[in-house]
This record gives C-alpha cells, sequence and structure tokens, in this order.
C-alpha cells in the first residue's frame, strides 16, 4: 500500500457543536479505532481531500499531537447535499492484526477481444480484501492482455499470497464481451457456446 503522512490534534469538544465549529475552519473530524482506545482528533480538509479524492488507497502514518499511528481511512461520512466531508473513522493498523480493506482494482494491457471488436466489461472497480496490512498491493492489478471475447477473469482467478479476496468466488471482475462488428472465430465461438 501507498503510504501518506497527516497532521491532527486531539480533539477538546467530542459532541455536535465542536463538531460543527471545527467544520466551520476548514477541519475533518475524526475517530481512530481498532487500538487499545478510541482517539477522536481533527485534520484538515485540505489535506484529506489529496488522499481521498484518487483512486488509490493510502497507509496513513498519523501524527497527532506528536503520538505516532498507523491507520487506513476505514469510513467517510458525507453531508447529504453539498458532498462536504461530515466525519472520517480510520482504522489503527498492527503488523499482527488483520484487517478489510477495499483495494482499487487496476487493468494492465490491452485486450485481444478488445483490439478485435469486443466491448471491455469491469464489474468490480474494488475488491475487498483480508490479511495483515504487509501483505496488500498498492492495488489489485488484473493482466487483460490475454482476454479473448468471451472470456473473463473471476475472483476465484485472483491470488495474492496471504491475502483473502471476500467477494464470491464466481463473481466476474472482468470480461470482454461480444460487440456489433466483432471479428470472432470459430474456437471463440465454441468457447462462448461452452461458457453458457
Amino acid at each position: 500500500m501507498k503510504t501518506v503522512s497527516l497532521s491532527g490534534s486531539l480533539r477538546e469538544n467530542v459532541g455536535k457543536k465542536g463538531a460543527a465549529d471545527l467544520r466551520r475552519n476548514g477541519r475533518v473530524p475524526c475517530v481512530l479505532y481498532g487500538g487499545e482506545e478510541q482517539l477522536h482528533f481533527h485534520i484538515s480538509v485540505i489535506d484529506l481531500k489529496k488522499m481521498v479524492f484518487n483512486p488509490d488507497v493510502y497507509r496513513v502514518n498519523l501524527d497527532v499531537d506528536g503520538k505516532q499511528i498507523d491507520g487506513v481511512i476505514q469510513d467517510i461520512q458525507w453531508h447529504p447535499v453539498n458532498d462536504s466531508f461530515l466525519h472520517v473513522d480510520f482504522l489503527q493498523l498492527t503488523d499482527d492484526k488483520e484487517v478489510k480493506i477495499k483495494m482499487p482494482v487496476s487493468l494492465e494491457g490491452n485486450s485481444v477481444g478488445v483490439r478485435n471488436g469486443g466491448k471491455l466489461s469491469q464489474n468490480f472497480r474494488h475488491l475487498t480484501l483480508a490479511g495483515l496490512p504487509k501483505d496488500f498491493p498498492d492495488a489489485v492489478s488484473l493482466d487483460i492482455s490475454g482476454l479473448d471475447i468471451g472470456a473473463s477473469i473471476r475472483v476465484r482467478d485472483i491470488e495474492y499470497p496471504g491475502l483473502t479476496i471476500l467477494e464470491p468466488t464466481d463473481a466476474v471482475v472482468v470480461a470482454v464481451k461480444t460487440a456489433r462488428g466483432a471479428v470472432v472465430s470459430d474456437e471463440e465461438k465454441e468457447a462462448v457456446a461452452e461458457e453458457a
């Protein structure tokens, strides 16, 4: 996983009024759980935006009033109208404790089937993985260069040592479907017929 550093300050008032004051001053109320005790703190909206508005998942080195903690964003609560941050939950990471994290799916290569006129269909943009923090990759990378028309990559076809994918094993992550004008060979027609 990619790593980023964030600095925050402990919250003095944990109630709704204190949270509203923080938001007015460009800060986001946060809580860190998963350790010995919950930690209530706040961070800058600008720092959080840089981390949230991109496809990557980050391991966060939190510096809260001089205390260093490793964590990962577990949940974000958004304002229902203006999509501003209301609250962020962080999960503390320790090397010996398993965690569940939603990781982005990254497609590598150019599919043979797409070059022949097929249509690429990606059903999962993220997959939930469980394991130790040290085993997590930057993203779930799938090589689609060998995918022909009618072929697919299912959850059961993906392996990462030390990690378990929590989606159903038969779920199709990415596939190449037939499109109008696609060039389909006889072998591909038989393969599509067998899958159906």
